[in-house]
């Protein structure tokens, strides 16, 4: 399985028993829609390792309890203490209305109420403490614009584009240089 077509779940964070059991930091909202799990793919170095899942248990909310298979000892955990833990894309719950997944909106054509035609989002930005969408219009400007929900007007799957609702002014500071 390649990286671009997983998602990011989680981090091994700790063992929890002498037979090989470990805890999962799970990194979402909604921890129970992965308590049943088959498998998953386990980060190492730049290859994802697929694991059978044995059993599982939701432990302290955010936790996964898990038994993988061919993990039977403490040593055996050891090595895999710290890795990250990630899922196929199709796992993904379908979000409707304005909710969306970063990567899904890649490609959406932007527009604003006020402006129209923006231009292409081709990324968004989560490195710092506020999320923004990337995006470049015809003559390769690109124009940032942070990820708030009072700014989405709409997403639209069908025709795959965002409807921004900026404040006045804020797309000036790109379009008027």
């Amino acid at each position: 399985m390649q990286k671009e077509n997983t998602f990011y779940l989680g981090k091994i964070a700790k063992k929890f028993s002498f037979k090989g059991e470990v805890l999962i930091y799970l990194d979402t909202d909604e921890p129970e829609l992965y308590e049943n799990l088959e498998s998953i793919f386990v980060e190492f170095g730049k290859d994802l390792i697929p694991f059978f899942i044995e059993s599982s248990s939701l432990h302290k909310n955010s936790f996964l309890r898990v038994k993988l298979e061919d993990i039977n000892s403490e040593v055996e955990a050891d090595k895999i203490i710290g890795s990250h833990v990630y899922l196929p894309l199709s796992m993904l719950p379908k979000l409707e209305g304005n909710k969306f997944y970063f990567h899904e909106i890649i490609g959406f054509t932007a527009q604003d109420i006020n402006v129209g035609n923006i231009g292409t989002i081709i990324d968004v930005n989560d490195t710092a403490a506020q999320a923004i969408f990337v995006i470049t219009n015809e003559d390769e400007k690109e124009i940032l614009i942070p990820v708030i929900d009072e700014f989405i007007e709409e997403v639209n799957r069908e025709t795959r584009t965002i409807l921004f609702k900026t404040p006045k002014g804020l797309l000036d500071l790109y379009l008027l240089n």
